[in-house]
C-alpha cells in the first residue's frame, strides 16, 4: 500500500518541517503539500519551499498518504482532534518532542503512528533521526518514512521508551556541541589567539575528531589514549577534565534534558 510515497503532507512547515520537506523535494519527489496556521505563514512557506501550503489542515490530510506532524508539542493533539475523521488509511509521522504514540493513537484510533526525533543539521542534509514505531505501525509503514528521511540524514530505529534520551542526545545535542566548540575557542582567545582563528581551529578539530571516530574500528577510549600519551600535554588536559568529573557533567546534561523532553508531552 505504501510503495507509492508521492502523496506527502506537512502539518507545520517551519524550520524542521521545512527542512524535511526540502530534503524530500531535492530527492525528486515533488508531490508534497503543506499546512500552516495563518495565511501569512502559509504564503511565506509556499514561497520558500515551492509547494502549495494551505491554511486548511483537513484538506492537506485528505490529499496525503503520509502525514508529518511538525508542530510544537502542545498543538499536536488539538489539531489531530479537528481532523481525525479524515485520517483513516493514512500513516502519521510525529516529530513533536514528548508526545507519545499512545496519546496520538488515543485521538486517531486505528491509525499507524511513527515517532521521529530529528535534529537541526537536517537543514544542511546532515541530520540524524531517531525513529520509533507505535503499536499499530509495521515495517511496511516505517520503510517509506525512512526512505524519505534518508534524503537529509540517517535514521536509527529505537524503542519509543528511548526517544526522550534520543531527544537529549541528538535532538538537543547540536547546541551542546556548539557550546563546547565555542567555549574551547574562547579559551584559546583568552590566551591571545584571535577568536576567528581559534573558532576555525576548534571547529575543524571537532569535525576531524568526529570523522576519526566514524572511520575507526577501535574504541573511543583507545582514540583518547592514543592522543593523551603519558606525560604529555594532552594527558594533563584529560586529567584536568577527569578532576572536574566531565563524565558526570555530560551524564547529568543528558538526564535533565531527557526529563524535560518527556515532560513536554
Amino acid at each position: 500500500m505504501l510503495s507509492n510515497i508521492n502523496n506527502i503532507g506537512f502539518i507545520g512547515c517551519g524550520k524542521m518541517g521545512g527542512a524535511i520537506a526540502s530534503g524530500i523535494l531535492k530527492s525528486g519527489n515533488k508531490n508534497i503539500i503543506g499546512a500552516e496556521a495563518t495565511a501569512e505563514l502559509a504564503s511565506a512557506a509556499s514561497e520558500r519551499l515551492g509547494i502549495d501550503v494551505l491554511v486548511d489542515v483537513a484538506e492537506v490530510v485528505k490529499k496525503s498518504k503520509i502525514i508529518f506532524m511538525a508542530l510544537k508539542p502542545q498543538y499536536v493533539l488539538p489539531v489531530l482532534e479537528d481532523v481525525k475523521e479524515y485520517i483513516a488509511g493514512k500513516v502519521l509521522v510525529s516529530v513533536a518532542a514528548g508526545v507519545t504514540t499512545a496519546k496520538i493513537e488515543s485521538v486517531v484510533k486505528g491509525v499507524p503512528v511513527i515517532r521521529v526525533m530529528p535534529n537541526t543539521p537536517a537543514l544542511i542534509g546532515e541530520g540524524v533521526f531517531g525513529v520509533a514505531k507505535g503499536s499499530l505501525a509495521t515495517e511496511e509503514h516505517l520503510a517509506p518514512v525512512v526512505k524519505l528521511l534518508s534524503n537529509i540524514g540517517e535514521c536509527i530505529e529505537v524503542k519509543e521508551s528511548q526517544i526522550d534520551v534520543v531527544t537529549a542526545l541528538s535532538g538537543s545535542g547540536p547546541a551542546f556541541f556548539y557550546k563546547v566548540i565555542n567555549e574551547m575557542a574562547k579559551g584559546a582567545a583568552n590566551l591571545g589567539l584571535d577568536y576567528s582563528t581559534a573558532l576555525k581551529l576548534s571547529l575543524r578539530t571537532a569535525i576531524g575528531s568526529a570523522k576519526m571516530i566514524e572511520n575507526s574500528e577501535v574504541p573511543v577510549e583507545t582514540l583518547i589514549s592514543n592522543v593523551a600519551t603519558k606525560g604529555g600535554c594532552t594527558a594533563v588536559g584529560v586529567d584536568f577534565m577527569n578532576d572536574f568529573d566531565s563524565e558526570k557533567l555530560f551524564s547529568e546534561l543528558i538526564r535533565v534534558t531527557a526529563e524535560k523532553a518527556a515532560s513536554l508531552g
